[in-house]
């Protein structure tokens, strides 16, 4: 074939790779942005009752912030055989599961009147939530190619911040809610919140489509092109780690490192949904409404900032670990920020920060997913998610137990921006892999 012919032949391909990938977003996108939004208002719902949870079921500050954290012990235990279920039941079954059985543990939750019963449901909370981000991740690996998984990640973390636009406003205005039929606010919030993502997740049973071959809105050759270009992705990530073990490959580096980054990212991150509102309550003359409204804005921030870094993360793949090292940085400036000053301006470090927090996780995702082989990706991804998730253990529970001994949150703040400066400067010193797959040849 002439040279002329093999450059018309890889356009051809490209724009079917492009249709292809184009309709994904159209139809599958939205589904799993609506899921992303319902799954962090019910993880990040208590942090808005904190106050009514220590009146009604006596759970002080430690109580609560162990309670925060306990999802993340029965989130990290069952991340990985959960991701490896969806790898054998397909994303349409596997995904839906988790979202019908997490939210039924949210509307249970509104009956708790102990914090044992607090604890137990935090923990069942994780078990049903677990492998559903990292599954997400792993879905997009059986969709879309290299070439276009920065912005798929991009809009999927758009939803996730996109989450407290929302959760603030309807968490604050369920809250009024209370007394309506002799139930306490908090109450409902439990049983709407967790009630919808039972029925969301019985709509996503209709809309979510496991793999390209089963897609009936992709023509034939749509269908070939998106599947040779995955497979030969999965072949370069094979051969370069051609003679491996897959117990060698769980315990390489690179991994162990994913691992650790996202480890110190989630103690910020989830710290930060945790405590944000109390650290805006400080602003006074507001009602639980008014402070719903005030905690969307730092995210609405974050949300702008991702998806303007997200543009650029496809096509400077070479320098993500530098930029992830900067977010990180942005990150700590925030979280050391809302230290000083009065209320006011801790809600602009919390902007800082958000944005920081939010950035990272742009940048971060793409890295293990272009780097992993594909023999342990799923596993791999999931490994990184769950342990790294125990940072969501880890940071709350100190955060609560030195607010509690010194009435303070600064002490938690100084800690979590130290860690986020040692982490930001590593990366900043850290090579960049050249991703597999990021140019392929287009003979076959």
């Amino acid at each position: 074939m002439s040279e002329t012919g093999h450059l018309h032949r890889a356009i051809d391909h490209q724009q079917l790779i492009s249709s292809a990938v184009g309709k994904f977003f159209r139809r599958i996108i939205p589904m799993l942005a609506v899921m992303l939004i319902i799954n962090q208002i019910d993880r990040s719902n208590i942090g808005f009752i904190k106050a009514e949870l220590h009146t009604d079921a006596g759970i002080s500050a430690a109580a609560f912030g162990l309670g925060a954290g306990l999802f993340f012990i029965g989130y990290a235990l069952f991340e990985v055989p959960s991701n490896m279920m969806m790898k054998r039941y397909g994303a349409r079954i596997w995904l839906t599961r988790i979202m019908v059985t997490w939210g039924m543990v949210v509307v249970f939750t509104g009956f708790v009147t102990s914090p044992t019963q607090f604890y137990v449901l935090r923990f069942l909370l994780g078990v049903a939530e677990a492998g559903f981000f990292p599954g997400v991740l792993f879905y997009f690996r059986q969709w879309v190619p290299n070439s276009h998984r920065g912005r798929a990640t991009a809009f999927i973390l758009s939803a996730s911040a996109g989450a407290f636009l929302f959760s603030g406003p309807i968490t604050g205005a369920i809250l009024l809610m209370h007394d309506f039929m002799g139930i306490a606010g908090w109450k409902w919030v439990m049983f709407l919140e967790g009630g919808g993502s039972v029925l969301v997740g019985l709509i996503a049973l209709g809309v979510l489509v496991s793999r390209p071959q089963e897609a009936r809105w992709l023509s034939a050759q749509e269908k070939e092109a998106l599947a040779w270009q995955l497979a030969q992705e999965d072949r370069e990530r094979e051969n370069s780690t051609a003679g491996q073990s897959k117990m060698a490959l769980l315990t390489d580096r690179r991994l162990l490192t994913y691992c650790l980054i996202f480890f110190t990212m989630t103690m910020t991150g989830y710290t930060l949904v945790f405590w944000l509102p109390q650290i805006i309550q400080r602003i006074q003359g507001f009602s639980s409404f008014g402070i719903g409204l005030l905690t969307a804005i730092p995210w609405l921030c974050a949300i702008v900032a991702l998806n303007v870094v997200g543009r650029y993360s496809d096509r400077y793949r070479d320098k993500l670990s530098q930029g992830l090292g900067l977010a990180m940085l942005v990150a700590a400036c925030g979280t050391f920020m809302a230290t000083l000053g009065n209320p006011w301006f801790g809600f602009v470090a919390m902007i800082v920060a958000c944005i920081g927090s939010k950035v990272s996780a742009t940048l971060f995702w793409p890295m293990p997913q272009g780097e992993l082989p594909a023999s342990i990706v799923a596993p791999g991804i999931a490994l990184i998610n769950s342990i790294g998730n125990l940072g969501g253990f880890f940071a709350p529970t100190v955060f609560g137990y030195l607010e509690l001994t010194t009435g303070s949150t600064t002490g938690g703040l100084y800690a979590l921006t130290s860690v986020s400066v040692i982490t930001g400067l590593c990366l900043l010193l850290r090579r960049n892999k050249t991703t597999p797959g990021a140019m392929i040849s287009m003979e076959k």
